[in-house]
C-alpha cells in the first residue's frame, strides 16, 4: 500500500512539474516565411491594401469608436471576447511591438507579453499571410494609424476558458503550418486562393468548427473548407457546393454581392456585411476577379474546371420575369382559407419579395432558394424576420436598404408559423420551425427593440446616404 501511495504521489508531483513547464516554458514564435532584405520597404499605400484584405477595421474599431482603438464585443461559444486596440499608442494599443513581435501576433497569436491571444483573432488564417503583407501591415500600424489611448473591457469568460495558458494546448492540435503554398497552375486562382484562405480568412466563417472549436480545414486541400458555418446565430453559407451561390451565379453576380453587398439574387447582412464595407468594396478589380475564380473552380463538382453558371439574364428585371409556381398560385388566390404562414406572408412580406418570391433586383432579395432561407439552422432568419437588418454602404452603392423587425407585432408563434411558410414556399425545401426556436431567439435578442410604436411597418424601407 505504502509503495502504491508513493508512486501516486510521484504521479502528481510530476503531472504538477509538467504543467508548471507547459505554462511557464516561453513559447515559440514563428519567424519570416520569405527571405527579405534588411532593408526592404513596402511601396505606397501597400499597407494601407494589406489592412483592407485582412479586414482588420471590422473587429478593432467598436460601434462608434475611434478606428482600430479595439472593444468591439466578439460572442463566442465561450462568452463574449473584446478586440483590442492596434493603434500604436505605447500604453493601451501595439505601440511598442518590434515587427517580430507583431509577426508572432498574427501567425502564432502571441502578445508582446507572451500571453496567448483567444481565437476570435484569426491568427490560424493568417499564417498563410506573406513576409511583404506581414511588413507592410506593421509600418501601416507604427507609422500611418493614429495612436488612440483606449482600455477596452475584460474578457467576459467563465474559468477555465479565462486561463490563457490553455490555448497552448489548443495551438498544438489547431494552428496549420505557416506559410502559403500555391497549389494551381495559373496565377490567378493562386492569388485568389491566397487572398480567401490567407489575409481574407473566409474560413474563419465560412468554414465548420470541429470538436476543439477548431477551423475544419484551411485550405482548398481539405475538403470541409468553406462548406458552411455560424457566427452569432447567422449561417456563414456554404461556397463549395454545387448548390452554393459561387456556383450556381454568374461571375459578374458574384462580384456584384462581394463588392456592394447586393445582387439580383440576393443581399448581404448580419456580419458579412461588415466584410463588404470594411474589406472587399476596397479589392482592386484583378484581385476581386481572382477571387471570383478561385471560388467558382473550387467547386465540389467542379474543382477541375469551371462549373457550369446558370443561365440568366443580369439585365432582366424580376417584374419582367414572373416565375408562376403553386405556392405564387396560392397568393395570388388570397384565399381566406390558406394556412396562418401564408396569411402572415401576404400581410408582413408580399409587398417587398412578392407573390413569387423573386423580389426586386439589388433592392429586396430573392427568398426562393435563398441561402438563408434554406440553412439547416434557421437562426439567420428568424433574427431577419424579428430583428430585420440593414445592408452595407459602399462606394458603389451608398444607399442603406433596411429590413424592419417584426418582433413587436407577431408573436413566437407566428414567427414560427411565418419562418415555416417561407422555408418550404416555391423551390425551397427546408425544415420547420417551432415558437421554441424563436422564444430562445428573443429571449436573446431582449433590448434590441427599442419603441415599437415607432418602428417601421411592413413595406418600409430606409435609403441612406454614407457619410
Amino acid at each position: 500500500m505504502k509503495t502504491f501511495l508513493r508512486i501516486v504521489l510521484v504521479l502528481v508531483i510530476l503531472g504538477f512539474v509538467g504543467l508548471a513547464l507547459f505554462i511557464l516554458v516561453p513559447v515559440q514564435r514563428t519567424g519570416p516565411q520569405q527571405a527579405l532584405a534588411p532593408d526592404w520597404e513596402p511601396a505606397e499605400g501597400e499597407g494601407y491594401y494589406a489592412m483592407r484584405l485582412a479586414d482588420c477595421a471590422a473587429c478593432h474599431t467598436a460601434e462608434d469608436g475611434e478606428q482600430f482603438a479595439g472593444g468591439r464585443p466578439i460572442e463566442s461559444p465561450v462568452g463574449t471576447i473584446y478586440s483590442s486596440n492596434i493603434t500604436p499608442e505605447p500604453d493601451t494599443g501595439i505601440g511598442g511591438y518590434t515587427l517580430d513581435e507583431f509577426r508572432a501576433a498574427l501567425y502564432d497569436g502571441i502578445r508582446q507579453d507572451g500571453a496567448h491571444l483567444y481565437p476570435a483573432m484569426p491568427y490560424d488564417n493568417y499564417r498563410l499571410i506573406s513576409e511583404t503583407d506581414v511588413r507592410a501591415l506593421y509600418q501601416y500600424f507604427t507609422e500611418e494609424v493614429e495612436a488612440v489611448h483606449n482600455v477596452v473591457p475584460e474578457n467576459d469568460l467563465p474559468f477555465p476558458f479565462n486561463q490563457r495558458w490553455g490555448l497552448r494546448a489548443w495551438n498544438w492540435v489547431g494552428l496549420p503550418d505557416a506559410g502559403f503554398t500555391p497549389m494551381f497552375e495559373d496565377d490567378v486562382l493562386n492569388r485568389g486562393a491566397y487572398i480567401v484562405e490567407g489575409p481574407g480568412h473566409c474560413g474563419a466563417c465560412h468554414t465548420p468548427r470541429n470538436v476543439i472549436f477548431g477551423q475544419d480545414g484551411f485550405t482548398a486541400r481539405d475538403a470541409r473548407f468553406l462548406t458552411g458555418g455560424e457566427i452569432d446565430g447567422w449561417t456563414a453559407p456554404d461556397l463549395r457546393g454545387p448548390d452554393s451561390p459561387p456556383q450556381r451565379w454568374e461571375p459578374e453576380q458574384l462580384a456584384r454581392i462581394l463588392a456592394t453587398g447586393r445582387n439580383v439574387h440576393a443581399s448581404i447582412v448580419g456580419e458579412m456585411k461588415l466584410v463588404v464595407e470594411d474589406s472587399l468594396q476596397h479589392l482592386t478589380p484583378d484581385d476581386m476577379a481572382a477571387v471570383v475564380a478561385y471560388l467558382r473552380h473550387i467547386g465540389r463538382e467542379g474543382a477541375a474546371g469551371d462549373p457550369a453558371p446558370v443561365a440568366e439574364d443580369p439585365d432582366a428585371t424580376k417584374l419582367e420575369t414572373f416565375v408562376e409556381s403553386e405556392t405564387s398560385v396560392l397568393l395570388t388566390s388570397a384565399d381566406p382559407q390558406m394556412s396562418l404562414g401564408a396569411r402572415l406572408y401576404l400581410d408582413n412580406c408580399n409587398a417587398c419579395h412578392f407573390v413569387d418570391g423573386r423580389g426586386a433586383n439589388e433592392v429586396f432579395p430573392e427568398l426562393d432558394g435563398n441561402h438563408l432561407v434554406n440553412a439547416e439552422l434557421p437562426t439567420g432568419l428568424i433574427h431577419m424576420i424579428m430583428y430585420g437588418d440593414t445592408l452595407p454602404s459602399t462606394e458603389e452603392r451608398p444607399m442603406r436598404l433596411e429590413m424592419p423587425g417584426f418582433a413587436h407585432r407577431l408573436s413566437d408563434e407566428e414567427v414560427a408559423e411565418l419562418a415555416t411558410f417561407v422555408r418550404s414556399a416555391w423551390s425551397n425545401n427546408a425544415g420547420a420551425v417551432s415558437a421554441e426556436d424563436v422564444t430562445d431567439m428573443r429571449e436573446d435578442g431582449e433590448g434590441r427593440i427599442e419603441g415599437a410604436d415607432v418602428a417601421p411597418q411592413a413595406g418600409q424601407f430606409v435609403m441612406e446616404q454614407a457619410e
